[in-house]
Parts: C-alpha cells; sequence; structure tokens
C-alpha cells in the first residue's frame, strides 16, 4: 500500500527555496553567490531549491551575439557536477537552470535536477522559445526535445517549465498529467505586458492543474553587462498553490534574496477532490490541440 502523504490526503510539509538576483559581472562570482543561497536555504531547513533561469550568467537573450555561446556546457559538466556534490553535502534537492550544450552549434535551454543524494535525475528543456525585442532566444537556443518529464526526488515529483513556456498551458497540463505535485518556472521577466501576466498565469497554472507552482524571476538591473540596453528584472518570485493562492509574500521586486516558503502536499489530493478537473477532461473533444 502506498503512503504517500498526498495520495492520502494528510499533512506533507516540504520546505521549498527559490532564489532571485542579478549578474555580477562573471561566472565564478555567480556561483559562489549561489552556493551561498544553497547553504542558507539549507540551514533554514529548505529540502529543495530552484535558481534563476539561466543562474549563472547575464541574461544574455538581450542581445544577439556569439561570444555568449562560451556559457553553454554539458548537462554533467562542471558547474553541474559542482552543484551535484553540493546537493548531496546539504542532503538538498536541487533544480539547476542551465545553458545546455549537447554538442558544438547544438544549445538548450536547460534545468538539471539533482536529487538530495546527489544523483543527477534527468533535464528539462525548454519548449517555447521567444524571438522578440530583447528575448532574442533562437539565436542561441533550439526549442526543447524532451518532453514534459517529471522527477522523482527526495521531496516527491517535480516537473520544470522555463519562463516562456509559461504562456502556453498545454506544459502545464502535461507535468500534471505526469504526476508532478510541485512544478518550478525559473525565470528572466522584464516590464511590459508580462507584468499582468506574471500576476495571472502561476496562479492559473496552479489552480488548473492542482499542484503548487514555485516561479524565481531575476531582480534588478544588469547594465554592467548591457550599459544603457539593459533592462529592469522585476523579481517578485513567488509561491502558489493548488487553490491558486499565493504561498507568503512575494519576493522583493528590487532585492536579491532567497524566497523559502513550506509547502503542504497534503493539499493536491484535497483539492483535486473538490475540484475534480482531471476527472471532467475532455480530451477526445479538444481536436484542434494536435493540429499545426
Amino acid at each position: 500500500m502506498s503512503t504517500d502523504p498526498s495520495r492520502l490526503g494528510t499533512s506533507n510539509i516540504v520546505r521549498a527555496a527559490i532564489t532571485q538576483t542579478t549578474w555580477t559581472g562573471d561566472i565564478d562570482s555567480m556561483l559562489d553567490k549561489h552556493e551561498k543561497f544553497a547553504r542558507d536555504a539549507a540551514a533554514d531547513g529548505a529540502q529543495v531549491i530552484c535558481f534563476q533561469e539561466l543562474f549563472y550568467g547575464p541574461y544574455f537573450g538581450i542581445t544577439e551575439d556569439a561570444k555568449y555561446y562560451d556559457y553553454a556546457e554539458p548537462a554533467d559538466g562542471p558547474i553541474v557536477q559542482r552543484f551535484a556534490k553540493l546537493a548531496k553535502e546539504l542532503n538538498l534537492v536541487m533544480v539547476l537552470p542551465i545553458y545546455e550544450e549537447e554538442q558544438p552549434g547544438v544549445y538548450y535551454n536547460t534545468a538539471v535536477v539533482v536529487d538530495a543524494d546527489g544523483t543527477i535525475l534527468g533535464k528539462y528543456r525548454k519548449h517555447h522559445i521567444p524571438h522578440l525585442d530583447k528575448f532574442w532566444e533562437k539565436f542561441y537556443f533550439r526549442p526543447g526535445n524532451l518532453g514534459y518529464p517529471v522527477f522523482n526526488t527526495a521531496v516527491g515529483p517535480i516537473g520544470v517549465y522555463i519562463c516562456y513556456d509559461r504562456h502556453f498551458p498545454e506544459g502545464w497540463r502535461e507535468l500534471g498529467l505526469n504526476g508532478a505535485q510541485i512544478v518550478f518556472n525559473p525565470n528572466a521577466t522584464k516590464p511590459g505586458l508580462s507584468n499582468r501576466l506574471w500576476e495571472i498565469e502561476q496562479p492559473a497554472a496552479a489552480a488548473a492543474n492542482g499542484y503548487f507552482v514555485a516561479a524565481p524571476n531575476r531582480v534588478g538591473r544588469e547594465d554592467n553587462e548591457y550599459g544603457e540596453a539593459a533592462v529592469t528584472f522585476y523579481g517578485t518570485s513567488q509561491f502558489v498553490d493548488p487553490q491558486g493562492n499565493y504561498v507568503g509574500e512575494l519576493g522583493s521586486g528590487v532585492d536579491e534574496e532567497v524566497v523559502i516558503r513550506d509547502l503542504d502536499l497534503g493539499m493536491i489530493r484535497q483539492v483535486r477532490n473538490n475540484w475534480q478537473f482531471y476527472r471532467d477532461r475532455r480530451p477526445e473533444s479538444y481536436t484542434s490541440i494536435p493540429k499545426p
């Protein structure tokens, strides 16, 4: 008999952390900063942590410049190996959003999931790639091709959806159907139309799919890299519960921060029993979705 607390409907508290910061100007200091974030979170009892999109570099989609290809490395490369070792030391599940090199000239916007014992469980590759003003991502990334995996970790089943992905409800639903209880959505999101979308998309996804959403976002202005062309990322990293409510306050809109919240996974079964969206789905009637 399963003893999964979310299945039984009993309380199962997972302490989760998400982080937000700006670009320091070099990779080494960014890696050191995020190691400190992880150590601080673990000291505060966190069991899982997710960093922001492309966590160890600037958000280079601001421009189209081949020099940023040098930020890519394999999904089992030195950066992931460093944090896998740290995950084992701290007994901390980690979601590591990196710039992945599959081979020279083939790059993905990827999140690697590492279990609390340091095991690299796998990766998710961002599916939806924008090509908009100061989001010139098609210059840097191929679209993801690994589906919507869910990883069985020490804190339960987790999925990942990256930044621009969040505008597409189909992927959120795929993650729910695949068994995710927490979906991490690392971001690099700037002011504009996205402000309103940032307010509504994570709560809508969490409520529609009956799981927790954790969405870290960059914060601050990376003018040390881009000067006057820089944008101001607005932080406000957030956790949302399966009813679509924020878990605690939003992160700061201007300062770096480690946001830590307690998530009661027992809510998932309770909410899904009250709101029977999975029962009442009609996939056979959604005839236009598989079509171009």
